[in-house]
């Protein structure tokens, strides 16, 4: 897979000129009468782009529903990469076959898909593009090759912000200070701004409500969890109580861990109560920081689940679990499609922006004068070489949190 910081490289060097250039060619166009967005038209097939962020996708939830509220007719298709597809299946608001998929396992399956997407838009018909990407010049691209006349996104306008040319025709100004799933209204609700107001989407946040849906298991998925648990440990049966750690974060953000050691001594002193198993997730890359903690505590109860369970069957172990420890990252939000009880690490960036949609939530932030220090403005690239804002949570806090969850 194509590794972050070269995914950087290439939205900098590649993107910017090429932004240029589609701003130049979309003033010429409408000189000459073309590229008309057409604004009185009501949206026919609609196409949200959402490219790398797995949690994210849970973000967006409110946002599909409003679109299929304001524009019931519409057909709605979402484009993503590849490799976090399976996070739409799991929320099931969108048919199959309007999920698309990039693959960025290389830069010319990067190409290559990019291109096959530009007919696969035109096939659709998509004449609406709703970019919930922050100043990401390739989804931004990838809204104007899409041949949609209408293209809603995030604009700087007198702000601090990234380039991304002038050729929307829908600019929602970014807000730094209210949550993520509210700015992705936002961009929703530009579709029925007046042509003039600038910004766009002038609304009350206080009018929206921020609902996501819930994941139940049914007797037989319940059945598979536990066969798979016990497959493990044989020892474990239903009485024991679950608790899930989830100590990885996406390669785009690797400063928002929590340190590794402390997971390792949180879960030591955890599992010194015999009713108390843990199982530790993530994907087939991060069994590394798996096995560091299970050689640290030594303890049968400690399960290795990383790269054995699919996205299905991580919230189908959320169902059963009594509490999630997680770093900021996608896992965290997936647990809010349940009933769990998530305890999440914040520094680098802020629960303000990315606090799970739950109401089981207890969040872990320092309140550092340098955080957040990643942004939409800064692509997510932060400076800094010691994440004291994480590293300050103590780990005797977050036993008495999980304390707290466990035995009420």
């Amino acid at each position: 897979m194509i590794e972050p910081n070269t995914m950087r490289k290439v939205d900098y060097w590649i993107g910017i000129p090429l932004c240029f250039i589609l701003t130049i060619w979309y003033k010429l166009q409408r000189l000459v009468g073309l590229k008309n967005p057409k604004y009185n038209e009501k949206p026919k097939n609609i196409l949200l782009i959402e490219l790398a962020e797995m949690g994210s996708t849970v973000l967006a939830y409110p946002s599909i529903k409003k679109l299929k509220q304001m524009y019931p007719n519409s057909n709605i298709h979402f484009l993503l990469f590849n490799h976090i597809g399976a996070s739409m299946e799991i929320l099931n608001v969108i048919p199959k076959e309007n999920v698309l998929t990039i693959e960025v396992k290389s830069l010319f399956s990067l190409i290559r898909d990019t291109i096959k997407f530009m007919f696969v838009c035109r096939k659709k018909k998509i004449d609406t593009v709703i970019n919930l990407e922050m100043f990401a010049r390739y989804s931004t691209i990838l809204s104007y090759i899409s041949g949609a006349k209408k293209r809603v996104g995030f604009y700087k306008y007198e702000q601090e912000g990234l380039y991304i040319g002038n050729f929307l025709t829908h600019k929602v100004i970014y807000n730094p200070h209210i949550h993520t799933a509210y700015s992705f209204l936002a961009l929703v609700h530009a579709l029925q701004s007046p042509i003039d107001e600038i910004p766009m989407a002038k609304f009350s946040i206080t009018n929206e409500k921020l609902e996501i849906p819930k994941i139940f298991l049914d007797k037989k998925a319940k059945q598979n969890i536990w066969k798979k648990l016990k497959q493990i440990n044989p020892s474990i049966n239903e009485n024991k109580k679950i608790i899930l750690v989830n100590p990885n974060a996406s390669k785009l953000i690797s400063i928002r861990k929590w340190p590794l050691e402390n997971y390792a001594k949180l879960v030591k002193k955890l599992v010194q109560d015999q009713n108390i198993c843990v199982a530790i997730t993530g994907v087939a890359s991060e069994k590394p920081d798996a096995e560091y903690i299970v050689n640290y505590v030594k303890n049968q109860r400690v399960l290795d689940l990383t790269g054995k369970t699919t996205l299905r069957e991580l919230v189908n172990l959320f169902n059963i679990g009594s509490v999630l420890i997680t770093n900021d990252s996608g896992p965290a939000h997936f647990a809010s499609l349940t009933d769990i009880h998530i305890i999440i690490f914040f520094g680098p960036e802020t629960p303000e922006l990315y606090k799970p949609l739950s109401g089981n939530c207890t969040v872990m932030y320092s309140n550092y004068a340098c955080s957040p220090c990643v942004s939409a403005y800064n692509q997510r690239l932060s400076p800094c070489n010691n994440n004291l804002c994480l590293k300050s949570i103590d780990m005797e806090r977050v036993y008495q949190a999980v304390k707290k969850v466990v035995y009420k």
